[in-house]
């Protein structure tokens, strides 16, 4: 498939059927462990694709919540070591710190001809500092949801797909490969392209640090504070900041593009939109420069790890949360957001 002029391989439900992935799976165990962010889609899109799935979770909230959602503990519901041990493939979606101090009671389960999975390529990328370093007689492999599981759950119960990337890290029994892309297929992906763990990874910690949560937090905050020091009121500073580009934009650059939106605008804006793009991009692409290269040396991932290792560092990211939610802009969103047509 052409991107832009360069052509990649990409698989589609058309090419690779839920007919044939449950063909490829249908004397596999598939055990989800962890029923956090990722877990719930994942494990009720392939519950609900009539895969033989399975949940490992500890006790408390989110064991709840499996509950909640169907799962029967002492029939599709176990412990963690339990639900690695019965499981043929292995799918670790904890998070990455909770990785690292579950991954030797994995490793433990993990039998000659098993196959784990992520979706995400942190643990073995930094290997060397989360410790997960698999045995050589499994597959190791990966498919990617491109957004949150929640997101990969609603829109497969919309009858859509979340397009994801998979990889093949280790192939021991020669059929890695269909084990990954039907994974992918059982779990709703939209498409499937190809990446690597260390590929996926790299631009999985600059997206999140860059365009898709850091850098537009850092934008529309800057933009904001400019509006109100100018004497703007916070609901107009709002609207021209986030508000007009979250309701009205985005949704047409998401379908149609940003060529498509720029001809489609006022001859000011479209003329303003272009004249300013390039000291945006010049003054930004430095920084998302540094960003990558911070990734890339595993600097992010320290950080990521020994944060997460800090006893205290909950109460400290609430703190870190809180202030975020209770500033102006974000509060001034919740009045915004209930004044919406569809609210009243």
């Amino acid at each position: 498939m052409n991107f832009g002029g360069v052509i990649e391989e990409v698989m589609t439900r058309e090419e690779f059927p839920l007919e044939k992935a449950r063909e490829i799976l249908k004397d596999e165990t598939i055990a989800v462990i962890g029923y956090g962010v990722q877990g719930p889609g994942q494990a009720c899109n392939l519950r609900d694709n009539g895969f033989n799935v399975i949940v490992g979770q500890r006790e408390g909230k989110t064991y709840e919540k499996a509950v909640n959602d169907g799962w029967v503990p002492g029939e599709t519901l176990f412990s963690i070591e339990e639900a690695a041990t019965k499981a043929t493939i292995v799918m670790c979606l904890l998070s990455d710190a909770a990785v690292m101090s579950v991954w030797p009671t994995l490793k433990k389960c993990l039998n000659p001809g098993d196959a784990l999975y992520f979706s995400h390529g942190f643990a073995i990328t930094w290997s060397d500092r989360t410790g997960c370093v698999p045995q050589k007689d499994i597959d190791v492999i990966m498919v990617a949801p491109k957004g949150s599981g929640t997101s990969l759950r609603t829109m497969f119960l919309e009858g859509r797909g979340l397009n994801s990337s998979y990889a093949v890290y280790q192939d021991y029994t020669g059929k890695a490969l269909d084990r990954t892309l039907a994974l992918g297929i059982g779990i709703g992906s939209g498409y499937l392209f190809e990446t690597t763990f260390q590929r996926e990874a790299t631009s999985d910690l600059t997206g999140e640090r860059g365009s898709l949560m850091g850098a537009i937090q850092g934008l529309l905050l800057a933009q904001y504070e400019v509006l109100r020091e100018n004497g703007h009121t916070p609901s107009e500073a709002f609207n021209e900041t986030v508000e007009e580009l979250t309701q009205s934009l985005m949704p047409l650059f998401a379908q149609k593009g940003m060529d498509w939106m720029y001809a489609n605008c006022s001859t000011t804006a479209q003329r303003g939109a272009l004249d300013w793009m390039g000291p945006f991009h010049d003054a930004c692409k430095p920084v998302v420069e540094k960003l990558y290269a911070s990734v890339k040396c595993g600097n992010e991932a320290q950080i990521s790890i020994d944060a997460n290792s800090k006893p205290d560092y909950r109460v400290g990211l609430e703190k870190e949360l809180a202030a975020l939610r209770e500033s102006e802009m974000w509060r001034t969103a919740e009045t915004v957001r209930k004044l919406r047509p569809e609210n009243n």
